[in-house]
């Protein structure tokens, strides 16, 4: 039973909200973005730390790869709203406390990802993957979000949050709050995760339960292939304490000199290059730190001493960037330092097997300078984002069945296995792409590699956040480069945790002839666009592509997004007026199809969103229906409450973080919040409004967060064919019924999941229903 919101009191004449308490529960019972980490692995089983950086990406942070994208989720949101004084629909003031923290909001986000590893209906494999995408996105939280509020306290630019809370409070929130999910996560891998993997033949056992022949068998690897590249590191008045690098993990120990009887603390650091788990033998793995502190092994790295005890620790240090961008010219230069400096951050997380001795933990707390409640003594192995690699084993019975998406069906050329000549495709319509469902390598994909190859075609101008390192996207560019076109590319070197990625492939970009820039100073560059110049007759005719997510062949078949392709003429324009504003001197605010942030995007979405107020005062048709990955902006929100007093229904389906309280009597009692976390990540950004009857829908790269609408460059589009709105506006009613799983917020900040119908039965999986659909139109479907 979750407890009631207080009613709200008067105080000194205004209507407050109390805010949620911070020891409420957070969810019922996981981006994450989102945008929650799964990187790329090597062989059968690797260690597959988070490349650290969201989805958080948008290197690969899926759902079923990482779930955060913590881009746009984990960010700092710092600007100064006065919800003092903001005026609701009545023309009373909206009450105080009427926003629910975004720390807490977060960390619920991240629970509900834990809840499809605790699911039982998750395939197993999968439920390993959603345990390692849970300790991905709390690894980049504690990072970026815990550190950067440490170092706002320190130096003493911490402010009251939105939601009420000082930031002392927050602080200990998300350290209680974090203890306690932690301690669900783990207990979830040693109860139910890995003895449901040893029923089906996967064993993930330690040191002790491996027989003697396997023992032996790692002996020889450990002598032959581990040992060489181990550097044990002692403490002693000649050695001072070693720096201890971020996300690795360390065996502390003891030993003694059996000659002076004296003891000695040493680190040995396990190579984070090395295999996360090793194979003992057919299907049965090991934690390689086990490997390491065997008896014989650590004997073989301290001979001669007694091996006392060892204890294994991990820290998670601020890694933050901060890169004063004062002249955009030396912008490179300054990242790349930048970078150097972020792997020495100040510690946020100290976590240690709960077996730990007492006295080595006040040593690791005294030389790592670090408080008592930000340790985490935790039941080994630590570091479940090892999990990635058993989740990648080739054991398809424990996975979610394969999904192969097919081509667009306005792309595709009917009893032919040509490509498809998507310009021609373009001169009769728009497309309406919708990622992973539809192939982005035979659409946007397929669309810039004909471009570069496309003797016709003059300039192509292209937006890149991220990209990997095999990427067709940057080959097709740099084809065309070479083969004379004009090619312009914006990268944004900011990208978190893709910087070094980025910072290659700019200069790589260079090399091949395009011209390469870095977008404004102050601001990122996180739109998603591509526009191409082609020669037909005596014209230059435009083609766009205006998508939700990445120019990313890996992630797309992962992520949820929507792109539209387009022959317009007035989203060209836009198109070569906002590149034109990226890359040279424009002062360009307005434009015909797009609403760009800093400037436009929110106040046109408020003016829309008031929009619907005066609509349903008038007896015609409204509504405001919104999907995104964060909803946190004080003014969008407030906009929302605005319209929810007039009456206007309001759906907001969610991903991540969201500040909104619904269903509070009197401010939001038509606004319903939904969420929906799968196998895939939900990632788009749709936003609709009813607009009497004359349906407007937009699609975009932008969250409602203070960073995409105040310090990013961020474009929406209007979607304008009636059959894409009303499929768009089809999609968002299918999140939002009763019928589809997802999760339901509460006025107290409480998710409630919703998976059965009342008789017990599955409720309706809108991703499966999407793949479901497209397997028909193939004819493919299961039976």
């Amino acid at each position: 039973m979750q407890p009631a919101v207080p009613d709200p009191l008067p105080r000194n004449g205004k209507l407050h909200l109390a805010p949620a308490s911070s020891d409420a529960p957070i969810g019922v019972p996981a981006r994450k973005n989102g945008a929650m980490s799964q990187p790329s692995t090597q062989g059968q089983v690797q260690h597959a730390q988070p490349s650290v950086g969201s989805i958080a990406a948008h290197r690969p942070h899926t759902l079923s790869a990482a779930v955060s994208d913590l881009d746009p989720d984990i960010d700092a949101d710092l600007d100064a709203y006065d919800e003092d004084g903001q005026v609701g629909h009545d023309g009373q003031e909206l009450p105080q406390g009427r926003f629910l923290d975004r720390e807490r909001s977060w960390l619920a986000f991240n629970e509900r990802v834990l809840e499809l590893a605790e699911d039982p209906n998750t395939p197993l494999l999968e439920r390993a993957n959603f345990l390692a995408i849970f300790a991905s996105n709390l690894d980049e939280f504690f990072m970026v979000r815990v550190a950067g509020l440490k170092r706002r306290i320190a130096t003493g630019v911490a402010t009251r949050s939105a939601s009420g809370l000082q930031p002392r409070e927050v602080l200990e929130l998300i350290w209680n709050r974090s203890r306690e999910l932690m301690a669900r996560h783990a207990a979830c891998y040693q109860e139910d995760v890995a003895p449901g993997l040893a029923d089906e033949g996967i064993h993930l056992v330690r040191w002790n339960e491996l027989t003697e022949k396997e023992q032996s068998r790692l002996f020889t690897l450990f002598r032959q292939q581990i040992f060489p590249v181990l550097t044990p590191l002692a403490v002693d008045p000649a050695h001072p304490f070693p720096y201890i690098s971020g996300l690795s993990l360390n065996l502390a120990v003891v030993v003694r000199n059996p000659v002076s009887g004296h003891t000695h603390f040493a680190r040995v650091k396990v190579p984070p290059l090395l295999s996360r788990f090793l194979e003992a033998s057919p299907q049965r793995y090991v934690p390689i730190e086990d490997v390491i502190a065997a008896p014989a092994h650590l004997a073989e790295l301290f001979p001669g001493m007694e091996i006392l005890e060892h204890h294994m620790f991990r820290l998670t240090r601020n890694e933050d960037l901060e890169v004063e961008e004062d002249d955009a010219e030396n912008l490179l230069q300054a990242l790349e330092k930048e970078l150097m400096r972020r792997r020495f951050g100040p510690p946020v997380r100290l976590e240690v097997e709960e077996s730990i001795d007492r006295n080595v933990l006040d040593l690791l707390v005294r030389e790592l300078k670090i408080s008592e409640a930000e340790v985490y003594p935790l039941p080994g192995p630590l570091d479940l984002t090892g999990l990635f690699g058993i989740a990648a084993l080739d054991r398809p019975e424990l996975k979610y069945p394969k999904f192969i998406a097919g081509t667009h069906r306005d792309l595709a050329e009917v009893e032919s296995a040509s490509a498809p000549d998507i310009f021609a495709a373009l001169r009769e319509r728009d497309v309406l792409l919708h990622h992973p469902y539809d192939s982005f390598s035979t659409s946007v994909q397929a669309f810039l590699e004909q471009a570069a190859a496309d003797p016709d075609v003059l300039a192509i101008k292209q937006t890149l956040y991220r990209t990997s390192g095999d990427s067709p996207i940057v080959d097709a560019l740099i084809d065309a480069a070479e083969s004379g076109k004009q090619v312009l590319v914006l990268v944004e070197i900011k990208a978190r945790f893709d910087e070094q990625a980025n910072i290659k492939w700019a200069r790589k970009l260079e090399e091949a002839g395009c011209h390469v820039v870095y977008g404004l100073v102050g601001l990122k560059t996180h739109c998603k666009l591509s526009l191409v110049v082609r020669q037909e007759g005596d014209a230059l005719v435009r083609y766009s592509h205006v998508g939700t997510g990445n120019y990313h062949p890996k992630t797309a078949r992962l992520y949820e997004d929507l792109g539209l392709l387009t022959a317009k003429q007035e989203v060209g324009a836009d198109l070569s007026d906002l590149f034109n504003r990226l890359s040279g001197y424009s002062r360009r605010e307005t434009y015909r199809r797009l609403l760009v942030a800093p400037k436009s995007l929110r106040d046109g979405l408020i003016s829309r969103i008031e929009k619907e107020i005066q609509h349903h005062r008038a007896g015609r048709p409204a509504y405001v229906r919104i999907k995104c990955n964060s909803m946190v902006d004080e003014a969008v929100v407030d906009s929302l409450y605005r319209a929810s007093q007039a009456g206007v229904p309001v759906d907001v389906w969610v991903r991540g973080i969201c500040a909104v309280r619904p269903g509070v009597a009197g401010l939001s009692e038509t606004i319903r919040v939904r969420s929906v976390l799968g196998r895939f990540l939900e990632h788009s950004r749709v936003f609709a409004f009813g607009n009497a009857g004359e349906p407007e829908v937009w699609i975009g790269s932008a969250d409602m967060m203070h960073r995409n609408l105040d310090r990013r460059i961020e474009a929406l589009v209007r979607v304008t064919d009636p059959a894409h709105r009303a499929t768009l506006n089809r999609l968002l009613e299918t999140g939002m019924s009763d019928s589809t799983a997802s999760w339901h917020l509460g006025a107290d900040g409480n998710w409630t999941r919703h998976a059965l119908d009342p008789e017990g039965q599955p409720l309706r999986n809108v991703q499966e229903t999407l793949i479901d659909a497209r397997r028909r139109r193939r004819g493919t479907a299961k039976p």
